[in-house]
């Protein structure tokens, strides 16, 4: 005897093997670094995020601490309460373009390619509000790390 099987039943199991079926995505290049910085983005200190579409690089200065394992953080306004924040280590072959061994390493940078992040190795371009791969041979997304904005402070952690 043939039983017919539910629609419903098919959707379900779909949407639980999606999850697995993307294990293989993750990128293995994200650095060991601990990153928890809170900033209030409104001062003149940070008035680069003070408005939508503003953006900097978040670095080691007195009172914010970015680890060693880090290149630093690029900080990008997307709207009045909404931030990104991504690590500048490139996600692609990280030490392709360094000195020496893991020492002296590129960092991505936005500058003139604004709404754009490029990585200066390869050329690989990303978009800003979210991290996708715009244009080059990349396999990963930008690094992201979580950015939590209460209406005054912005903590950025992973």
């Amino acid at each position: 005897m043939i039983t017919k099987i539910s629609p419903i039943i098919i959707a379900t199991l779909l949407l639980l093997c999606a999850p697995a079926c993307n294990k293989g995505s993750i990128n293995p290049n994200i650095p060991r670094a601990i990153i928890n910085v809170t900033i209030d983005p409104n001062t003149t200190i940070f008035q680069e995020l003070n408005t939508p579409g503003g953006w900097l690089y978040l670095e080691e200065q007195p009172g914010i601490y970015i680890p060693y394992d880090s290149r630093g953080v690029i900080v990008y306004r997307l709207s009045m309460n909404e931030f990104k924040a991504y690590e500048r280590q490139p996600p692609d072959n990280p030490y392709e373009c360094c000195i020496e061994y893991m020492k002296d390493c590129t960092k991505l940078i936005v500058g003139g390619n604004y709404p754009f992040i490029k990585d200066t190795c390869n050329g690989n371009l990303y978009q800003m509000f979210d991290g996708s791969l715009f244009s080059g041979e990349g396999v990963y997304p930008l690094i992201e790390y979580s950015a939590m904005y209460d209406g005054s402070l912005l903590h950025i952690f992973n």
